[in-house]
């Protein structure tokens, strides 16, 4: 580990390991005693019994049981809040033989949220934090057989009002939701999921249940519920001659002062070591360091994009008097971070960067939310599809967005086997907090174990402790008088600073670690943690959203270091709505229409938006002109989130007005929490929108950026790969009236550095037509890629409009035929006798994906993949498809 700051220079340097094991491991015949199943459940006065699932949540329970309907259908997020504001209990009845142990501790990993614990009659305790594992030792309390655990939950919705009564000394903003989200007020007073209690994009669903595993842990000696890892680089004076240390943290609980011997070995780097150590009685975190050998090389984890995803298997046993004690085994990981922030040449302020393994980085992905409002029916499969699909569109980089969940294991492993990384945020978004003792202690309790829990996934780089909390209480979402401003920076440090990132830093100096996002990063903190401006372009990471600009015009983006949210709204598609509605519902401007959007004024702004450039649907035909404005708004986002990926990436290298060397792109959001218009490229199902085929294109590791400045056509050749190339622009002119080219220009061969954006081509867009012949900018129309010095192309097509669509002069209707239907092999071949912008392709509700989607076509024929999710027959695919482009909107 090496940390080293140096006047404005702030580096941190670590190397990194998986996996932290949760499952237990414990000594001399001991047992972990599985409580999950069937519970009972009833609510306060027993009107609404019978049983439900553990892990699970009441909603779910209830619906299973036959009380509730589908809570997602219709305005069913209304009608069942009835459920928040009861109390509800869970009730199981087991036997046991494991009173017979020395030490029996009853392990509850996630109660949602606020409960009484009893145990045969005796209260055992209480819960408060929703993302915090609780422990109660059970053993003089357990019978052999009729154990009763009850486990009583409080109303969510009650409790946080009467905490925020309790804070009568001063309100802790904002007190609730706006209107339009149909939320439930002071969600910041109880340590649970944000967003349950309703966000911009999703319903207020605030749940109550037992939403991890129950279990018994009993044991003679000791048990290890918990072990993580993480490797790092021993600093040198000479960097090179760095040698790489795993070090090993047991949470060791025994029942007496035990002696043993503890082995750690990584046996493909002929790597171990064997150590004298002494548990001491009770619970107690014991660090052991395995220096690798310096005679191996060791193969170090890399980003997707990037390299390797290498792995070793870390071996740990202990021993005492020759028994074993425990015994584990687990993958390892090799992998250094350095979040970069120095003076940049040229330009004010300061870098804000990712190294990994001494490499540059430019982050590519988006903002991750919960996937479901329960979180138990967050499947192993959806986790797997939404993680391949953000794979699949060329991203190595999502931010875990602060108002949800921490997520669970699977989800941080697959990130680590498909070399996905992490930006993760502490759960406070969008509030100011209290910082009474009771919650200070509870967050405090909740950092630690999910600090313990995560810091062995290399796939994590950065921790964050709040989504927007720093802008928020710097440019004064909450109208706090000035006169009082003070209180609050006061709270905001004392729980940030000196409680999270005390205890981060604590428990993981391998990683960097920023208050809030967005802010200035070393600046900030300069400034006392609340900088004047968290959102200067000089510093730091940004977000930024303006729905009222023109979308095209990438001279209104912000030419950041860092842009870590961005985005435009957009419905899904038919299909994926169909499922929660009925056929009144289906009009842009019906009571499910504006109901479901939980944005102020979101409906109306895509619509000025796609106005801007496109002529809206206008069909007769009610449920056409409701489907085709669905498509339009979806044309509407990827063209808009597109146009401001392609701006940050092509800033990557340069700076221009003291402002530029923009080094990620992450836009809001991936995914989706319900079936509704929101910010992302992945419906709720997992069906892709427009914008997540356009990014398979935009996030590509080598991508044709073009654009005009002031008449000017400037393409960029962008490269994510290490190797330099040699490249040059290939550019057609096309009418929009014919498909054969017009004309075609290519440039000179340019050297493009490996990690860099540069011009490869600058022609007058005047000049360029006039060189057409019979082209002006409403009749024709670019496209452009790029091709190396053997004529071979790198990077994917791209294109540039010199006129909105809804001038362009020839543009007509296409005719547009499915010439070959092979979906035997997983392929249709289209056949249009036009230029046809935006084709999109679509089979309903069956499940999968095209190879490219929302395409411009310009050549008569294009043969597009398909793949299925699960099973699907050809005649199912072959009835289902449809294809629309734009002219057949209007």
């Amino acid at each position: 580990f090496c940390s080293v700051r140096l006047s404005f220079i702030q580096i941190f340097l670590t190397g990194f390991v998986l996996c932290l094991c949760l499952g237990l491991f414990c000594a001399f015949s001991a047992h972990s005693v599985s409580l999950d199943g069937k519970w009972s459940l009833r609510n306060s006065d027993g009107s609404v019994a019978g049983s439900g699932s553990v892990p699970g949540c009441v909603h779910s329970a209830l619906q299973q049981l036959g009380y509730i309907q589908d809570p997602y259908f219709r305005f069913n997020d209304v009608a069942y809040r009835w459920i928040a504001f009861d109390n509800w209990t869970y009730t199981t009845t087991f036997n046991t033989s494991e009173q017979s142990k020395q030490k029996v501790v009853l392990v509850l990993d996630g109660v949602d949220t606020v409960a009484s614990v009893q145990l045969n009659g005796f209260t055992l305790g209480g819960t408060d934090n929703m993302f915090r594992s609780y422990a109660f030792s059970v053993r003089p309390l357990l019978k052999e057989a009729e154990n009763v655990l009850s486990i009583s939950l409080a109303s969510p919705v009650l409790y946080a009002s009467q905490r925020r009564k309790a804070h009568s000394a001063y309100p802790v903003p904002p007190e609730c939701p706006p209107d339009v989200q149909n939320g439930q007020c002071h969600v910041n007073f109880i340590r649970k999921e944000q967003s349950s209690f309703s966000w911009d994009w999703g319903p207020s669903f605030p749940t109550l249940g037992l939403w991890r595993g129950v279990h018994l842990e009993a044991f003679d000696v000791l048990c290890v519920p918990l072990w993580s890892y993480h490797s790092f680089p021993l600093c040198c004076v000479d960097s090179s001659a760095s040698r790489w240390s795993v070090q090993v943290e047991l949470m060791v609980d025994a029942v007496q002062t035990s002696d043993g011997l503890v082995s750690v070995s990584i046996p493909e780097l002929f790597s171990d070591q064997t150590y004298q150590s002494r548990f001491l009685q009770g619970r107690t975190k014991n660090t052991f360091i395995l220096h690798i050998n310096t005679s191996t090389e060791v193969d170090l984890w890399w980003p997707r994009g990037h390299g390797d995803q290498n792995s070793y298997r870390l071996r740990v046993r202990g021993l005492r008097d020759g028994s074993v004690l425990f015994s584990q085994e687990s993958k390892v990981y090799f992998r250094t971070v350095e979040l970069v922030q120095e003076p940049v040449p040229g330009s004010p302020g300061l870098s804000f960067f990712f190294r990994i393994n001494s490499k540059p980085v430019f982050l590519k992905g988006s903002n991750w939310i919960p996937a479901h409002a329960f979180q138990d029916q967050v499947t192993p499969d959806i986790l797997l599809n939404l993680l391949h699909s953000a794979a699949d569109a060329n991203m190595n980089a999502l931010r875990v967005w602060g108002g949800g969940v921490y997520e669970q294991d699977q989800f941080y492993d697959l990130c680590d086997h498909m070399g996905i990384m992490v930006w993760q945020d502490f759960m406070f978004a969008c509030a100011m907090y209290p910082t009474e003792a009771d919650f200070i202690q509870t967050v405090r309790s909740e950092v630690i174990q999910q600090v313990q829990r995560l810091k062995s996934h290399p796939s994590i780089i950065i921790w964050s402790g709040n989504n927007e909390n720093e802008a928020a209480l710097a440019t004064n979402w909450f109208d706090i008088p000035e006169s009082h401003r003070a209180t609050y920076v006061k709270d905001y440090v004392t729980l940030y600073v000196e409680n999270i990132r005390a205890l981060v830093q604590q428990e993981d100096p391998s990683r960097p670690f920023l208050v809030s996002s967005p802010t200035n990063g070393a600046e900030s903190e300069r400034e006392g943690w609340v900088a004047s401006n968290p959102y200067d372009p000089h510093f730091g990471d940004t977000h930024f959203y303006s729905y009222e600009d023109d979308c095209w015009d990438w001279s209104t983006f912000p030419r950041t270091r860092f842009a870590s949210e961005f985005g435009f709204q957009s419905w899904p598609s038919f299909s994926t709505l169909k499922t929660v509605s009925v056929d009144d519902d289906w009009s842009y401007d019906s009571n499910f229409s504006s109901h479901r959007q939980h944005h102020e004024h979101g409906n109306q702004q895509m619509l000025r938006q796609a106005a801007l450039h496109f002529h809206l649907p206008n069909s007769t035909d009610a449920l056409k002109r409701f489907t085709h404005t669905l498509y339009m708004t979806q044309v509407m986002q990827a063209q808009c989130v597109k146009a401001q990926t392609e701006f940050y990436r092509r800033s990557q290298t340069e700076i221009i007005d003291g402002k530029g060397r923009t080094m990620g792109a992450l836009y809001w959001q991936l995914n989706d929490i319900w079936p509704a218009p929101s910010w992302s490229s992945i419906e709720f199902g997992g069906k892709w929108k427009m914008l997540h085929y356009f990014a398979q294109d935009f996030f590509a590791a080598v991508l044709p950026v073009g654009f005009e400045d002031d008449g000017t056509l400037l393409i960029y050749a962008v490269s994510d790969l290490s190797p330099d190339l040699t490249l040059r622009a290939v550019v057609s002119v096309h009418s929009w009236s014919g498909l054969d080219p017009v004309c075609t220009l290519r440039s000179d061969l340019v050297l493009v550095p490996g990690g860099s954006a540069v011009v490869v081509l600058k022609q007058e867009v005047a000049a360029l037509l006039a060189g057409c012949g019979r082209c002006t900018r409403l009749s024709c129309l670019l496209t452009f890629h790029l091709e190396d010095g053997t004529g071979v192309q790198r990077g994917p097509s791209n294109y540039h409009f010199l006129c909105s669509p809804k001038d362009a002069e020839g543009l007509r209707k296409a005719n547009i035929t499915v010439r070959d239907r092979r979906f035997k092999v997983r392929a249709v071949t289209l056949r249009s006798d036009a230029v046809a912008p935006f084709v999109w392709l679509d089979v309903g509700n069956i499940a999968g994906r095209f190879s490219s989607n929302g395409f411009l076509m310009v050549s008569a024929d294009r043969t597009v993949g398909f793949t299925p999710w699960r099973p699907t027959s050809v005649s199912q695919l072959s009835t289902s498809l449809s294809v629309t482009s734009l002219r057949d909107v209007y």
